[in-house]
């Protein structure tokens, strides 16, 4: 989400393998460190109709149901983070989706294995971030 200065909020999810990973606080860190503002941050347990609708681009694929039970194996940390160009600056932090393929010094690159098990999801623009941050935050969580 940008507003008229030049601020976006998107939203990153930590997901169940950086949680049994315990790289909560490292990814945190490093986050932080692209001096973004944590606007709304909370552990969650994501049900079935919350996954469907986030990963509906997905529901069609084979590996669809690997990822509804990898997503629901553990709470997930929800954070809706602030600062200038966010959106990319987070994006590039973590690297490409597929872990493999990612650098060594970016998130995904030394934490990830693979295409899911990635450490993180993030939005992957303004406009996916307004939707996000709906679907995973009440107005009132937002600060």
């Amino acid at each position: 989400m940008s507003d008229s200065d030049g601020m976006e909020t998107t939203v990153v999810l930590l997901k169940p393998d950086c949680l049994a990973k315990g790289l909560v606080g490292e990814v945190v860190c490093r986050l932080e460190s692209l001096r973004l503002r944590i606007r709304g941050c909370k552990m969650i347990r994501a049900d079935e109709d919350l996954l469907r609708d986030h990963y509906s681009h997905l529901a069609d694929r084979p590996f669809f149901p690997e990822i509804l039970e990898f997503m629901q194996s553990s709470p997930l940390i929800a954070l809706a983070l602030e600062g200038p160009g966010c959106v990319e600056s987070v994006r590039r932090a973590l690297g490409p989706t597929d872990s493999a393929l990612a650098p060594k010094d970016t998130i995904r690159g030394l934490y990830g294995t693979d295409k899911m098990k990635n450490i993180a999801h993030a939005s992957d623009s303004v406009e996916t971030a307004r939707t996000e941050l709906d679907r995973f935050f009440r107005s009132s969580e937002i600060h």
